[in-house]
């Protein structure tokens, strides 16, 4: 008698190794169905922006390409996840859903959906950590709450028991034989089209499990030594660029975590160099945790005095800021950057996020969801919580007083102009001393660099120093709710 088969509904783990789940229904020695299912309708749920979707399909090419080496097709489907896997279950007769956990408010919600009709269908569902490190609901304060500050967070991950040990490839996978109805992936239309703006993406990512591993052994190899100082300089390639592979789960965190361990454990100053980067890790982790205990943290700001902040309607300034002709080279080297290629460089989300809601008092809730379609790596809660962090309304965030001044942080951080002078050809030809200031160049200057400012090049959308005092008056009119 054959057995009946076991459906594996991939959601954001998109790789065969490390995938608990996976294992999981392959250990059943029944056969598997592989299934992706496109969820934009259910309640509650963010749909993913522009730059996601296109990573989305070279993410779900790679992981039907690696499946079908075990003879397994992705099935994929367009819906609700509860209603699609409820019709599979029917129409296959399948015995367990298999998948792994995602965290998110909504999430709840759907995952208890998706339980009751497999139950009604007389099969069962089971699921798997993996999307994170530490299980939100364990990692507590003494008091038994949420943490709200991140060092103490971090302080009492670094204290739990260390990650289990990622798990490798699968070795064999037995399919289903009977045929599954499957949508095509170019229907669903995931590739920008009119105009089509990936031009950027294609050369510069190339999603799926296989770069990704890819991309952490050139860490580990080239970069990891120096990442607590290089990682602040966006004119050199300092960082891991894994962002975008975890999100979409085509690594886990926990192979990040014990690679990290075991590239270092025999360097003088390997725990500098691991803990860093681990400490960014756990950003992302402490940013997962804010969303799952406080879901409305996308809409409202954590602190809620800031929901009486003055912020100013300005759809001029937020499309220049947008375009990156703010006439600041550092937040347009930045915001230019991430047009072409679906990332900027984290120090200068920051000064770029800071001119946006403190220089222009644009509400951060615009820039997030700026962000949110623009960026490959758009991680709803990292994206959220880093904007209210920099905003001064969320945990732990910086606070509101604390405004970049983005001509000074392009010096000290682009002290070449190198970073500018990629993303802003047009200023290449200033010397360092002017290049993040291009309004003090002399005349004689500007004509020899080819610029006229107010044509080549922006002036300055406004002067920083009375925007500061500005963003200052509007805090003082902020007060907690009586």
């Amino acid at each position: 008698m054959k057995k009946a088969p076991v459906i594996m509904w991939f959601r954001r783990d998109l790789r065969l190794s490390d995938n608990r789940a996976l294992t999981a229904a392959i250990a059943t020695g029944r056969p598997v169905i592989a299934l992706y299912v496109l969820d934009d309708v259910s309640p509650g749920a963010h749909a993913m922006g522009g730059a996601q979707r296109w990573w989305l399909e070279g993410s779900i090419r790679a992981l039907a390409t690696d499946l079908r080496r075990f003879n397994i097709e992705l099935i994929l489907r367009k819906g609700r996840a509860d209603h699609v896997l409820g019709s599979l279950i029917e129409e296959t007769g399948a015995h367990t859903v298999f998948h792994s956990r995602d965290y998110a408010p909504w999430a709840r919600t759907l995952e208890s959906k998706v339980s009751q009709i497999a139950e009604k269908f007389e099969a069962g569902c089971r699921w798997f950590t993996g999307q994170l490190l530490f299980n939100p609901n364990e990692i507590k304060t003494a008091m038994g709450q949420p943490y709200k500050v991140y060092t103490p967070f971090s302080r009492s991950c670094f204290a739990s028991p260390t990650p289990p040990a990622p798990l490798h490839n699968p070795s064999q996978i037995q399919p289903f034989s009977q045929l599954i109805a499957s949508d095509e992936l170019d229907s669903w239309k995931l590739r920008p089209e009119c105009p089509d703006w990936a031009g950027g993406l294609e050369t510069t990512w190339q999603p799926g499990e296989a770069m990704a591993r890819n991309k952490l052994d050139i860490f580990l190899s080239q970069r990891l030594e120096a990442y607590a100082h290089a990682r602040d300089y966006p004119g050199i390639v300092g960082t891991s660029q894994l962002s975008p592979h975890l999100h979409f789960g085509e690594i886990s965190p926990a192979q990040c975590w014990h690679a990290v361990r075991h590239a270092t454990e025999n360097q003088s100053n390997g725990d500098l160099a691991a803990d860093k980067f681990l400490m960014e890790l756990l950003w992302r982790e402490f940013c997962a945790h804010l969303l799952h205990h406080w879901p409305d943290l996308p809409n409202n700001p954590f602190k809620p005095a800031f929901n009486n902040f003055p912020w100013r309607e300005n759809p001029q300034a937020f499309e220049r800021w947008c375009q990156g002709r703010t006439g600041y080279p550092i937040v347009d080297a930045g915001m230019r950057e991430l047009w072409h290629t679906g990332w900027m460089h984290n120090r200068v989300r920051m000064i770029a996020a800071s001119f946006l809601v403190k220089d222009l008092l644009i509400d951060w809730r615009k820039g997030a969801a700026w962000f949110q379609d623009t960026l490959v790596d758009a991680d709803l809660a990292s994206n959220v919580a880093g904007w209210q962090w920099v905003a001064g309304c969320g945990a732990d965030a910086a606070p509101f007083f604390r405004i970049f001044n983005p001509q000074l942080q392009g010096e000290k951080f682009d002290p070449e102009g190198t970073y500018v002078r990629h993303w802003v050809p047009e200023l290449a030809n200033l010397p360092n001393t002017l290049i993040h200031r291009p309004w003090a160049a002399p005349v004689d200057t500007l004509r020899s660099a080819k610029i006229i400012l107010g044509e080549t090049y922006p002036l300055p959308l406004v002067d920083h120093q009375s925007a500061r005092r500005r963003a200052l008056d509007a805090l003082k009119a902020t007060r907690e709710p009586q």
